[in-house]
């Protein structure tokens, strides 16, 4: 029993695995061969957050291998009534097979893993994004291959999606080079932690235009995330200089892709004619959350 609330709960070999699988499962299922191997088991979801891609991937992700899912919002439960986490995170072991939780604090996600008796995901807190990583991660190897000699480009806010961006250069190296403002860059502990282990270089620049420069992958996401709303219009001022636009992108390599994990906020980290032009991969990218969230399922839950 194991469980992902971060990527480096995952071995290098893990990880390696689980691209490998999701890839599998994509490519099977589109030839029309489908599988039922979680028949029987039941996915609950505890959202404290708003979703579309997350939700609805591990919901249509967990159907399709044959398996029932439960959706679960804070206010739905005696959370909202001062019920610890630990009693939350027992009675639900003994109900579900396994828990996506998607929350605030990384100490949520961490409380109900330390109970639970069953695999507990991380579908996102403030600090982490694991599952996300490693989905966009497949996106790169789907459309460029080997990932290990490429220069992966992030431009934008040091968040929860560029700590599991992080993570993933570590545990399966390759040259990741963030763009983030002065006072914005990814946590410290994460980045020194990653540092000790990563085969390939992991840098922060200030200038986006020497992250971006021969890239073969461009990454960004949005200024604000949830929960900081109230600095969204300070953001907008400070990381202008941040956006993804037709002339950032002809720095990088020609056949650079662009990726965004959505919802994007057109005119701001990103222009219009970038996220639905030529080079972009963003569809591509969503929809392969659900064959990420697939393979770790099957994993976890049908080994």
């Amino acid at each position: 029993m194991k469980h992902i609330t971060r990527v480096f709960d995952l071995t290098k070999e893990e990880v390696e695995h689980l691209l490998k699988r999701a890839l599998r499962l994509k490519e099977d299922f589109k030839k029309g061969k489908q599988r039922k191997s979680l028949a029987g088991k039941i996915l609950a979801l505890l959202f404290e957050k708003h979703s579309t891609r997350t939700r609805v991937s591990f919901e249509a992700g967990m159907q399709k291998l044959g398996g029932g899912t439960i959706f679960l919002s804070k206010t739905d439960l005696q959370l909202d009534r001062g019920e610890p986490l630990k009693d939350t995170a027992r009675v639900l072991s003994r109900y579900v097979d396994a828990l996506v939780v998607r929350t605030y604090g990384q100490e949520i996600v961490n409380e109900l893993a330390r109970w639970a008796s069953i695999p507990v995901i991380n579908g996102l807190s403030d600090l982490h994004h694991p599952c996300q990583g490693m989905s966009d991660v497949m996106t790169v190897i789907e459309k460029k291959g080997d990932i290990t000699n490429l220069k992966i480009a992030w431009v934008g806010d040091g968040n929860n999606v560029a700590h599991s961006w992080i993570e993933m250069a570590a545990r399966i190296g390759f040259t990741l080079v963030l763009a983030c403002p002065e006072g914005y860059d990814p946590n410290p502990e994460i980045l020194t932690e990653a540092r000790q282990v990563a085969p390939k270089p992991i840098e922060i620049v200030r200038d986006p235009k020497e992250a971006v420069k021969d890239a073969d992958v461009i990454n960004t996401d949005v200024w604000a995330s949830m929960g900081q709303e109230e600095e969204a219009e300070q953001r907008k001022k400070i990381f202008a200089p941040y956006q993804v636009n037709r002339e950032l992108l002809k720095l990088a390599k020609p056949d650079a892709i662009v990726m965004h994990c959505l919802p994007a906020h057109r005119g701001e980290e990103i222009t219009e004619d970038v996220l639905e032009g030529p080079q972009s991969v963003v569809w591509d990218q969503a929809e392969n959350k659900m064959w990420m969230h697939m393979a770790l399922l099957e994993w976890l839950l049908a080994g």
